[in-house]
């Protein structure tokens, strides 16, 4: 096969993402729309999930809290109705979390970014696995971890503490899942461009009483490159991953971050 042909998912590919509606999930379903995929997003914003029905009318969309297994269970089965299958699952949904120190933090909050974050991620492998099981495409997993999942990142622990267990759960099902011919692995965005990285920074700066522009310029400070990723950047490893090039990719943790130094 040409190389150009590898890096192309093969047409027809049934995809879910979760969280799809909005940021990095719209992105990634967008993407795959474009290479004339079959696209199933769920997310919890209802306004979110309207705007990318508008703009994708052939897109398959459900409202969904991803903490609440239930919720999640029907999603996975509403996606293999409609699409008669499953070949990608993109486990990205997520929430920032609290900001503030350990001892400031409100267990609800902990609680919450924990459900939100790591539980759903096993919510939809254990309903999705068995269906990309039967699939004849070559099957994957992604899931959005964060640079944060490979670095430590003072008052912003719950959140850290989701990304680091997800690469985890990501290189054992890899070794877990591999003999069954699916791939599985994570993505690790750094500081990416848009409205919830300045919500993020907007706290931080509250929480250790700087300025919003000075702590951007800190968190740019911090990257090699000086810049800030963008959803599209992370969109196209996405669709790597779930290409022909990306057939013996597994298990890996892959930062797509501009080289973030710490946090």
């Amino acid at each position: 096969m040409a190389i150009l042909e590898l890096l192309k998912p093969q047409a027809g590919l049934r995809v879910l993402v979760s969280g799809g509606a909005a940021g990095i999930g719209a992105a990634i379903a967008d993407a795959f729309l474009q290479v004339d995929a079959e696209v199933y997003i769920c997310d919890v914003d209802p306004s979110a999930v309207d705007e990318a029905k508008r703009r994708h009318p052939p897109l398959h969309a459900r409202i969904a809290d991803v903490s609440q297994r239930e919720q999640v269970d029907a999603v996975v089965d509403d996606a293999y109705a409609r699409l008669g299958g499953l070949d990608v699952l993109v486990n990205n949904a997520g929430i920032a979390g609290p900001t503030g120190g350990v001892e400031a933090i409100e267990p609800d909050a902990w609680e919450r970014t924990i459900s939100t974050n790591l539980h759903s991620q096993y919510y939809f492998l254990r309903k999705a696995v068995p269906v990309l099981k039967d699939t004849s495409a070559s099957p994957a997993i992604i899931a959005m971890s964060s640079v944060a999942g490979r670095l430590g990142y003072a008052f912003r622990t719950p959140y850290a503490s989701t990304k680091w267990a997800i690469v985890g759960l990501v290189k054992s099902l890899a070794i877990e899942l591999g003999p069954s011919n699916i791939r599985v692995n994570a993505i690790l965005p750094g500081v990416v461009q848009g409205e919830r990285m300045d919500r993020v920074i907007a706290a931080r700066a509250e929480s250790t009483g700087v300025t919003f522009e000075a702590m951007k310029e800190d968190y740019l400070h911090k990257i090699s490159l000086r810049r800030m990723v963008t959803v599209e950047d992370i969109a196209a490893l996405a669709l790597f991953l779930s290409s022909p090039a990306g057939r013996n990719i597994s298990g890996q943790a892959i930062s797509v971050d501009g080289n973030v130094e710490y946090l």
